[in-house]
């Protein structure tokens, strides 16, 4: 049940190695000819639209749609926002010239899907850049759905009408950080549970779609109810709490793990090596090998070293006493040594098979008084601190209209 939206959601994060946030938008820039051309003639202008071919310099691009070997020099030194040797394929130009023909008059570069580079001749041989931000409109909207398989699964049904794909996972990821801190979205997860959520949709000018910020979600979860509001604490901060006024963030995170997927759960298996049952104290990530594996909590890492069968093993003291271990690492990261102080969230290894392992996984361990706990169990019990008394009167007013909206149905 949990496999699909994790390996869903692996894929979307392991296939990035370059931003590209161009992809998202239609071809053509000319989506305001008064913003992209400002001089007397601007109307005789025709444009033409193109992209980066990979392997591709800019120059030859550049070349090729009509700037002479004397004028590159200058339209570089204009685009000086651009570092020629950076700039990734796909990137969309626009090339404008007089409509009867000859040299460019403007370059319009997309360095983003709301932000354009305006390189202009303004002279026989000079040229200047300005830069443009394109406005995004925002709207809300309220998504529910029934989780059947997964919650990657139920929100891209869920939000087809409202969403890209690309923005449904974008929205699913989202949710997820929001109640990391009290589910383990890749386990803990149930047919027959659900979700609603409100957020902002925002919707740029060259028809790209975005998830702007959630402002209230439910979770129903084995039939226990979880609401969540964003709360806008003053001085540009905002952050989450439940309908008690309690933090969403706590002590410790339920995963060491993003949203990745898991091959065994605490209790008796069949080991895969020893081929024998055993009690297997702990969890199990499977993921891509080489993926960032987090701490819990705050605390001190007492052992990184190999041990047995786990192989590379990192092992952290944590405050209340409680000790997590996360063993089978390809390697840890820089700075990771018995005696460092780690906080919580912090990249402290990577996932590998070390050890007694066929496969790559994370396999991951909490101990409580030295003794080997359900992990699902052991971190159940963590909440977060709640609001200050000045703040209360303020966030339920806002708690009570937010959830009034959610509950509504629509924005």
């Amino acid at each position: 049940m949990t496999t699909v939206v994790a390996v869903a959601l692996a894929v979307v994060a392991l296939s990035v190695d370059l931003p590209k946030p161009w992809l998202d938008a239609p071809a053509s820039l000319d989506t305001d000819t008064s913003a992209i051309a400002t001089d007397s003639d601007s109307d005789s202008l025709s444009a033409v639209n193109d992209t980066l071919h990979s392997g591709e310099t800019l120059g030859a691009l550049l070349s090729r749609r009509g700037v002479s070997t004397q004028a590159m020099p200058r339209v570089m030194d204009a685009a000086s926002a651009l570092d020629e040797r950076r700039v990734p394929a796909g990137m969309p130009i626009t090339v404008r010239a007089d409509s009867t023909g000859g040299a460019p008059r403007e370059i319009v570069f997309q360095l983003a899907p709301d932000r354009l580079l305006h390189v202009r001749r303004t002279g026989d041989t000079t040229w200047t850049s300005s830069e443009e931000r394109l406005p995004w409109v925002t709207d809300t909207i309220v998504v529910s759905g029934r989780i059947d398989d997964n919650l990657y699964q139920a929100l891209d049904d869920s939000a087809a009408s409202v969403l890209p794909k690309g923005a449904r996972a974008e929205l699913a990821w989202t949710l997820a950080d929001i109640f990391e801190y009290r589910v383990d979205m890749s386990r803990e997860l149930q047919p027959g549970d659900a979700f609603r959520v409100l957020f902002e949709r925002q919707v740029g000018a060259s028809g790209r779609t975005r998830v702007g910020h959630i402002l209230a979600a439910r979770m129903v979860l084995s039939g226990t109810t979880t609401e969540a509001v964003r709360f806008d604490e003053g001085n540009g901060h905002a952050a989450y709490y439940d309908a008690t006024g309690r933090s969403m963030q706590a002590a410790f995170l339920r995963a060491p793990l993003a949203f990745r997927r898991i091959s065994s759960v605490f209790g008796l298996r069949k080991h895969p090596i020893l081929g024998i049952v055993r009690r297997h104290e702990g969890t199990d990530y499977a993921a891509d090998a080489g993926t960032p594996v987090r701490t819990i909590g705050d605390g001190t890492v007492t052992f990184a070293g190999r041990r047995g069968g786990y192989g590379n093993l990192i092992e952290i003291r944590h405050r209340t006493g409680l000790v997590s271990r996360y063993g089978h690492l390809r390697g840890f990261a820089k700075g990771i040594h018995a005696g460092k102080v780690v906080t919580i969230g912090e990249t402290i290894g990577y996932v590998g098979m070390t050890g007694l392992a066929t496969g790559p996984h994370l396999h991951f361990e909490l101990l409580v008084d030295g003794t080997q706990r359900d992990p699902a169990v052991a971190l159940r019990k963590s909440a977060g601190t709640p609001l200050a008394t000045s703040e209360r009167a303020a966030f339920d007013e806002q708690m009570t209209a937010l959830l009034a909206t959610l509950h509504k149905g629509h924005a």
